[in-house]
């Protein structure tokens, strides 16, 4: 439960068992510490001067182009200008493995980019689709996203397992999905969650990408209201942005095999149910993928990530992209939570992106070689 602003009288209720992200503004920072003794409520002080770590972390930089692949450097955050840039680059440089479209258009006009990987060997080949910063906020996701690409086009030379990968596969990946929402988490406000549509009724901006998705929607985890971070949107599919993605995968659902997406930070490898608990008819298959997948991630650096259904895992949430694609016929449906575990939380410094990527990767390309077996 994230709380932004905290006044004494704030509407919601802290029972035992409940963790807490609060955002806290300077004058009230006392009144909530002398609330929380008082209630004899336990707490850690994880970040003391928020706003100075934002500052940090977004000050104030030169516009970072970088003209060649070996010249851009993947372990910093990267402006969506920057990104789509980026994207450009190899779409022109590596036109034997990368292809780069547009889904459709956001809210505010930006195009929705898809880079998709792979050798073109063969007509038909099947898929899996990548996507990141559905959630503005989770920079490190978008990082991953590129962190990938880079990873595939160095390595498909030399391994054989990615060229294997190149070969029978197809990858599309969408480094940014909530475009307008990552771009004003750069300029306006670094905790910024969810998209950047107007409400007509209220002052407030914004969907959650990943409650807008025509699956239980607006059910459990989910708001219907406009200011809330969890807002589902007025009806299904309402965010152009999840709608175009929709359309796109409806269109290829028999082509592609698994449906991976990026957020952060928990540390977790989820797959369905989040609406609901219950167990998946493949689940054995599924759960096997993923204990080896957190396997090969820990013997990276020893980083642990728990695993199984996001309902049990984490919580029960409605209208989710991952209960989506696997409801519409996508056997492996996965969302990562990358680090930390809550002591950086959004603000991962730059310094933790490779090792991170690094140990992710380790993740995709066993969840992906699992994907090449039989597996019924």
């Amino acid at each position: 439960l994230q709380v932004d602003l905290w006044q004494p009288s704030s509407p919601f209720h802290i029972v035992e068992g409940m963790v807490i992200d609060v955002r806290v503004p300077q004058n009230t920072s006392r009144s909530l510490l002398s609330y929380l003794q008082q209630a004899n409520i336990q707490y850690t002080i994880l970040i003391s001067d928020l706003q100075k770590a934002i500052e940090n972390q977004t000050g104030q930089r030169s516009y970072r182009n970088r003209r060649s692949l070996s010249g851009y450097n993947y372990e910093v955050y990267h402006s969506l200008e920057e990104i789509q840039d980026w994207m450009h680059y190899l779409n022109k440089t590596h036109s034997d493995l990368v292809h780069m479209f547009s889904v459709g258009k956001s809210y505010e006009g930006r195009p929705l980019f898809v880079l998709k990987l792979g050798k073109r060997s063969r007509p038909y080949k099947k898929a899996v689709w990548i996507d990141c910063g559905i959630h503005a906020r989770e920079w490190i996701g978008p990082a991953f996203c590129q962190w990938f690409v880079k990873e595939a086009l160095q390595t498909y030379p030399t391994d054989p397992a990615m060229r294997k990968m190149l070969t029978q596969l197809y990858f599309y990946i969408m480094p940014v999905f909530n475009v307008d929402g990552y771009h004003f988490s750069w300029t306006n406000d670094r905790f910024w969650r969810k998209t950047r549509s107007k409400n007509t009724r209220f002052q407030c901006h914004g969907v959650d990408a990943n409650r807008n998705w025509k699956v239980k929607w607006c059910d459990e985890g989910a708001s219907y209201h406009p200011c809330d971070d969890t807002y589902c949107g007025p009806f299904p599919e309402s965010e152009p942005e999840v709608k175009a993605v929709a359309h796109f995968l409806r269109k290829h659902r028999k082509q592609i095999k698994a449906y991976l997406s990026f957020h952060a930070y928990a540390q977790m490898l989820l797959y369905p149910y989040s609406y609901k608990y219950a167990t998946i008819p493949n689940f054995s298959c599924v759960e096997s993928a993923a204990y080896n997948a957190v396997n090969a991630l820990q013997s990276a650096y020893g980083v642990r990530y728990r695993y199984g259904p996001a309902s049990s895992t984490l919580y029960v949430s409605s209208g989710s992209s991952m209960d989506w694609a696997y409801k519409n016929g996508i056997p492996y449906a996965f969302a990562f939570e990358l680090r930390d575990t809550g002591h950086f939380g959004f603000l991962l410094p730059e310094t933790l992106i490779k090792p991170t990527c690094t140990e992710t990767m380790l993740a995709v390309k066993n969840i992906t070689l699992h994907l090449l077996k039989k597996c019924h």
